[in-house]
């Protein structure tokens, strides 16, 4: 729980190191009770002890177990689409280290880095898998080694191309999403008559067999490619998709929403503070980086109950700025601008009678 704790305060005070982390804590004297610290605050030697010597692996697991508690308790279903099959979004990030400090996470010959792979559930936009590697190892390469589950819909960019992928997806029951490379040859035999009212950047569906045949030996399935035009970055992307029932703008829309696990890797990376470590070993950074995500899943869980339209950034800058204070937490999401006393009599009404 010390380690956590930490970490949750890394993440909401900014903190950028231990010994300011320790001097922090220890000028909070009466309020350590509400991060679970009951006798005294671990000192330097203690957090560094216990970044090295607690397996990240505790805090891999306690993020899953609160995910699914999480999402079987509440309604993170993304309702953009009628599409009744899970959605999930694949794609991974690199986070940039010092090779001086971090010499264990050499990348280039003057630059370190891990990656994150991850699965991004589309409902709550929270990861439902992640996997930390070295930031030479290829994301085909885990690609191949992620459980998708059956008979759901997988979004990826053009990296993750691999004929041999697609064929065991598609094997698997998994309707796939996929950005196609440009130096790839179809041959293109039936092409779907576009509708009147098809949006605009809309340009071509059709039905399409693989031309290679060294290609073609790795998946001999039919395929559908849709042809989208990017009015902002002025470029035409070819998208295959191995299911022939869905509208081209649902497929289109399907890959726009990929956008969303970019987002929650900025989110991630600004919001919580993992361009820099309190820690320079492997483990450290693992828990650092797996504390944030699950202060990321609790903040998006109260942002979820929370009557009122919170923004992420907003309510993580608006809880460091109240979190010692003593309060009702959920009265304090649903009415964050309304005088405590005002609230505190409405929900106390016998404290009238004296």
């Amino acid at each position: 729980m010390d380690t956590f704790c930490v970490d949750v305060i890394l993440s909401f005070a900014k903190a950028n190191s231990i010994r300011e982390i320790t001097k922090g804590l220890m000028s909070l004297e009466g309020n350590l009770n509400h991060l679970g610290i009951m006798k005294k605050v671990p000192s330097k030697s203690s957090i560094s002890y216990i970044n090295s010597h607690r397996h990240w692996e505790v805090f891999r697991d306690y993020y899953l177990e609160l995910y699914n508690i999480f999402i079987s308790r509440s309604n993170f279903k993304n309702k953009k689409f009628k599409i009744k099959k899970k959605i999930y979004l694949l794609d991974s990030t690199l986070i940039s280290l010092c090779l001086k400090v971090y010499d264990w996470a050499r990348y280039r010959r003057s630059k370190g880095a891990i990656k994150l792979h991850t699965l991004l559930d589309y409902d709550g936009l929270l990861p439902s898998y992640v996997y930390m590697s070295d930031g030479k190892c290829s994301d085909m390469r885990i690609a191949q080694c992620i459980s998708i589950p059956a008979n759901s819909v997988l979004v990826a960019h053009r990296g993750y191309i691999d004929f041999d992928l697609l064929n065991k997806w598609n094997k698997e029951g998994i309707k796939f999403v996929v950005r196609c490379k440009e130096d790839i040859k179809f041959i293109g035999y039936e092409e779907k008559e576009l509708p009147e009212d098809k949006s605009a950047n809309i340009l071509k569906d059709e039905k399409v067999l693989l031309e290679n045949p060294k290609t073609r030996k790795s998946y001999q399935e039919k395929l559908r490619m849709v042809t989208v035009y990017d009015e902002k970055n002025k470029i035409t992307m070819y998208i295959l998709t191995n299911d022939f029932n869905w509208t081209a703008e649902t497929i289109s829309e399907l890959y726009r929403q990929r956008w969303q696990i970019e987002i929650f890797f900025r989110e991630l990376k600004t919001l919580f503070k993992i361009k820099t470590f309190i820690g320079t070993s492997p483990n450290a950074v693992m828990i650092q980086i797996w504390t944030a995500m699950i202060t990321m899943l609790v903040l998006k869980y109260l942002k979820q109950m929370s009557q009122y339209a919170w923004s992420l950034s907003n309510l993580i800058a608006f809880i460091r700025m109240n979190l010692f204070v003593k309060i009702s937490l959920l009265e304090w999401l649903n009415h964050p601008f309304k005088r405590w006393e005002e609230l505190e009599e409405e929900l106390n009404p016998q404290l009238k009678l004296f």
